[in-house]
């Protein structure tokens, strides 16, 4: 075991803080990573703020992990030490369920063990990014591609990016389909980067005119302010695929009108309170479909990561020292950020 250093809420309202937390030793199949970058997820402030009542402290959030292999277990073969590498949201699951067979990790039946906060069905706690260094076993580490000082925005794309990348893929995005993004924030604008190079064309809606500048630059061909009916209108049946990055509650019936016959609207923010129930009239006549995402798979992040890199796609980044932590949390709960904050850990050591 290894003592290191790291931020860590120990209550629902106290401030992120330094923390001394322990890695363990490396076993056989464990890659060690020192950690250069680490994204600012909103599920870490949910965490640490206990928003979904399941977290286990002292907690340690942090999973848009990027850094340097500084040392591997005798087994491993994929990685060597001085390369980069990645962990996103997982360090394990069960392995033997019919999701992870199906390399579906994101769904094992058993519960996948976070990269903080521990096993989803309970268990020992885990702690995340906000350290200096991590130890995860081999099959969850991500090879990266991207050059190196652009490092800081591939922090996101492990959480951000493969939120977004995965449904996009399900759903088989692509040329010649018209696809809506709802929100341009840390998720909203990884999926109108990611639907863009995919080939579709792709429309933003948004309650903020400000943004329509910026989601033309990111990719968007159209922007739509969603509090204007007669812009909603425009687009009433016209959308093969709809990706929902709202994680605040908002009414999803103004939404699912626009999809199209056999269209498909998916939800990949979790907010705080429900939803209002969508009208089941709207989903019959139609036959349109409401769906839910979770993250990806390792080997769909590692896909997404490589897609990213053969496209020069990044995340959006705000870089920031990790005692600013706690008004980076401020700043995000006030949209407050272009897009996604990333704390250089060097600022730890």
């Amino acid at each position: 075991m290894t003592a290191i250093k790291a931020y860590a809420a120990q209550s629902a309202t106290s401030p992120l803080a330094p923390f001394s937390i322990e890695r363990r030793a490396l076993h056989p199949d464990d890659v060690q990573i020192e950690i250069l970058y680490c994204g600012v997820c909103h599920s870490d402030l949910h965490t640490a703020r206990n928003e979904w009542h399941n977290t286990l402290y002292p907690c340690v959030p942090g999973h848009e992990i990027v850094g340097r292999v500084s040392a591997i277990g005798s087994a491993v073969t994929r990685f060597r030490v001085g390369e980069l590498a990645g962990v996103g949201c997982m360090v394990d699951s069960c392995g033997h369920c019919s999701s992870c067979q199906e390399g579906e990790e994101q769904y094992c039946e058993n519960g996948f063990t976070g990269t903080y906060n521990g096993p989803v069905f309970g268990g020992e706690n885990t702690y995340g990014g906000y350290s200096q260094r991590i130890v995860v076993k081999e099959s969850f580490v991500l090879r990266i591609q991207h050059e190196e000082n652009n490092l800081a925005q591939v922090a996101p794309l492990l959480c951000a990016g493969i939120t977004t990348y995965s449904p996009l893929r399900h759903w088989r995005v692509g040329p010649g389909m018209k696809v809506g993004v709802v929100g341009l924030g840390g998720l909203g604008h990884m999926g109108v980067k990611l639907a863009h190079a995919m080939g579709a064309h792709v429309v933003l809606f948004t309650t903020s005119p400000g943004k329509a500048a910026d989601a033309k630059r990111l990719g968007a061909d159209e922007v739509c302010i969603s509090t204007d009916a007669a812009q909603m209108g425009r687009y009433q049946g016209q959308l093969h695929f709809i990706l929902n990055t709202v994680a605040a509650p908002h009414d999803i019936n103004t939404f699912l009108g626009l999809l199209r016959k056999d269209g498909t609207m998916t939800l990949v923010g979790v907010p705080e309170h429900p939803h209002p129930s969508p009208a089941v009239g709207t989903l019959i006549f139609g036959r349109r479909s409401l769906a839910g995402s979770l993250i990806g798979g390792i080997a769909e992040t590692q896909e997404m990561l490589d897609f990213c890199a053969q496209h020069q796609i990044g995340s959006d980044v705000e870089i920031i020292p990790m005692d600013y932590i706690n008004t980076a949390y401020e700043r995000m709960l006030k949209s407050d950020v272009k897009y996604r904050f990333v704390i250089d850990m060097q600022t730890l050591r």
